[in-house]
């Protein structure tokens, strides 16, 4: 029997309004409770209430405010059960306890003028140096995007069970660690802000082209980052990175729409129809690019990043790019990254502004670079520059080499259609 159409719409409600609550809720419970863990319990707990009583009471008028109400009240019942042996037991306790009587009263202020603080350090817990990468990751799509385990799992085509152990682990390290609930001392914010940054970036450069799997891309995990990444703008406005961010973001985003053909095939930059891309995004992203340069941080990671790729989408046409502004771009990004990466991409950015025979002996210079012995778009590169030099059988075997390291089945077609091509 399928279920009724009430019923589905209060689920789909109670759904949004826990991705955009629930890293409140988390926040504010972990203030007072001093445990990440026990906090996403105690909001899970409040998640099961709301979805036993709002379907029957109706969505409340305050969602944020009822959830961290049900939650702190699951708290104090907690609580009393314990046996209250540590001392930090026993003063959580007692300051729920004085919350009680009022907090009814005070549903409307519970997530009050400090939850902006309260997100922000979750945000510096989630993604604390003490955690490795892949668990940075996993625990930030838990306590801030408010996705379920199996969806983290699924966006990253991992077994759930591992995801729920690293999530497991990531907290319990927390816990152990006694990281404190708190945004870094001033000495310590850029590299934990740059741990954060490079998170959301993490994630969404994984939705924008999927490292494996059968699909080009996972636009949800694009969504997801912009959001954070717009949380984190909100929270931090005067750091001009994080508009770098952002602003990169938006300007790759507004192409999402461009990057597929009609039965989901990759399509290149240089090939899209630029008349697909978000020019609301576009202006967005040039909007925040403008705010990093105006706070000073023209010349940082993402928002030398965030200029190449405005450079693209203030182009009409290919032919309008501004070619030689982007090799000075990746110049600049190259001696602030030292990345072989990035010098790949130069090389790429060289060729179209001189020509792929002033190109290729800069990815030739790469080719022994241990950092990118299996890094696919090494002999993807080499095989486009030898392909429009002519030199075709190269070209082609190139493209085979490439399509053999990509994890991803739609760009590995793509790439053997291009070795096809390669006809001498």
């Amino acid at each position: 029997m399928s279920p009724h159409p009430h019923q589905v719409d209060i689920a789909r409600t109670i759904d949004a309004v826990w991705r955009m609550e629930s890293a409140r809720v988390i926040g504010g419970l972990t203030r007072i409770v001093r445990d990440v863990g026990l906090a996403e319990e105690l909001a899970q707990d409040a998640l099961v209430a709301a979805l036993e009583k709002w379907p029957a009471d109706g969505v409340p008028d305050n969602p944020g405010a009822w959830l961290m109400t049900t939650a702190r009240n699951r708290a104090i019942d907690r609580l009393r059960h314990l046996k209250l042996r540590e001392e930090k037991h026993v003063q959580v306790a007692w300051e729920l306890e004085q919350l009680q009587e009022d907090v009814a009263a005070r549903a409307e202020h519970l997530l009050d003028d400090t939850v902006g603080d309260d997100v922000l350090r979750l945000m510096f817990i989630a993604c604390h140096p003490v955690l490795p990468q892949d668990s940075r990751v996993a625990l930030t799509l838990r306590l801030l995007g408010g996705l379920e385990t199996g969806e983290i799992a699924r966006a990253f085509l991992a077994n759930e069970a591992t995801i729920a152990q690293r999530i497991v682990r990531a907290k319990r390290t927390l816990a152990e660690a006694g990281v404190p609930f708190e945004i870094p001392r001033r000495e310590e914010l850029p590299e934990r802000l740059s741990a954060v940054l490079g998170v959301i970036y993490l994630v969404f450069n994984e939705g924008y082209a999927a490292s494996s799997g059968d699909d080009w891309m996972r636009p949800a995990l694009c969504e997801e980052a912009m959001r954070l990444g717009r949380v984190l703008a909100g929270l931090m406005p005067e750091e001009p990175e994080v508009h770098g961010l952002v602003a990169l973001m938006e300007l790759q985003a507004s192409r999402l729409h461009a990057r597929t053909g009609p039965d989901g095939e990759p399509v290149l930059l240089l090939q899209q129809d630029r008349s697909r891309w978000d020019r609301l995004l576009i202006g967005r992203g040039l909007e925040a690019l403008e705010r990093a340069q105006r706070l000073g941080g023209g010349a940082g990671f993402y928002a030398l990043q965030a200029a190449i790729a405005a450079c693209h989408a203030r182009a009409l046409a290919p032919e309008d790019t501004d070619w030689s502004r982007i090799v000075a771009l990746y110049d600049a990004l190259a001696r602030l990254t030292q990345s072989p990466v990035v010098e790949l991409n130069r090389a790429v950015a060289v060729s179209m502004a001189a020509g792929p025979e002033a190109a290729l002996p800069l990815v030739d210079a790469l080719l022994d670079e241990p950092k990118l012995s299996s890094y696919h778009p090494l002999p993807s590169v080499r095989g486009d520059l030898l392909f429009r030099l002519g030199r075709l059988h190269e070209a082609r075997a190139e493209f085979e080499r490439a399509a053999a390291m990509t994890g991803n089945a739609r760009e590995r077609g793509l790439l053997l259609a291009r070795a096809a091509r390669c006809h001498a």
